[in-house]
C-alpha cells in the first residue's frame, strides 16, 4: 500500500499554512494522517485555539477512513443523516463530515493520506489544502 513520507507531509503542511497566510484566513490547524489513520504531522499556528487539533483529526479522520472528501461526507450527511450518524458511532465520534476534509492522491489514484484543515471557514479550510495537495505534485479530493 503507498504511504506517504513524513517529508512530503511537512511540505504539504506548510504549503497549506502558507497559503492560509496569502489568503488572510484566521489562525489554522493542520494534520496530516496516514492510511491507517495515524498522524503523521501536526502543526497549529499561534493564535489557533488549543481544540483545533481534535476538529482537524475529525475531519482528516473521516476523509480517510470513509474514502470521500470532506464535501461528498457532507453531502451524504444531508441526504443520509442517520447513515452518518450511525457511522460517526462506529469511528467513536471521530468524523466532522464537513469540507477541510481532503484525500490526498498519488498519480495513480493510490490513497495516501488526508488532511484536515480547521481555523478559518470550512470551504477556506479545504481550498488552503488543495492548493497546498496540488502544489507538492499529488492530488487533492475535497
Amino acid at each position: 500500500m503507498a504511504e506517504i513520507t513524513l517529508r512530503k507531509a511537512r511540505t504539504i503542511i506548510r504549503g497549506i499554512l502558507a497559503k492560509g497566510r496569502e489568503m488572510q484566513l484566521k489562525p489554522l490547524s493542520v494534520v496530516l494522517l496516514d492510511t491507517g489513520g495515524h498522524v503523521k504531522a501536526f502543526e497549529r499556528e499561534d493564535g489557533a485555539s488549543p481544540g483545533r487539533f481534535a476538529i482537524a483529526h475529525a475531519k482528516a479522520y473521516g476523509a480517510v477512513m470513509l474514502g470521500l472528501g470532506g464535501r461528498a461526507q457532507l453531502a451524504r450527511a444531508e441526504a443520509q443523516p442517520f447513515f452518518m450518524a450511525a457511522i460517526n458511532g462506529v469511528f467513536g465520534g471521530q468524523v466532522v463530515p464537513v469540507p477541510g476534509g481532503v484525500l490526498v492522491r498519488d498519480a495513480k489514484g493510490n490513497v495516501l493520506g488526508a488532511v484536515g484543515v480547521t481555523g478559518d471557514t470550512s470551504e477556506n479550510d479545504a481550498a488552503a489544502a488543495v492548493a497546498a495537495i496540488e502544489a507538492a505534485g499529488l492530488a487533492a479530493e475535497a
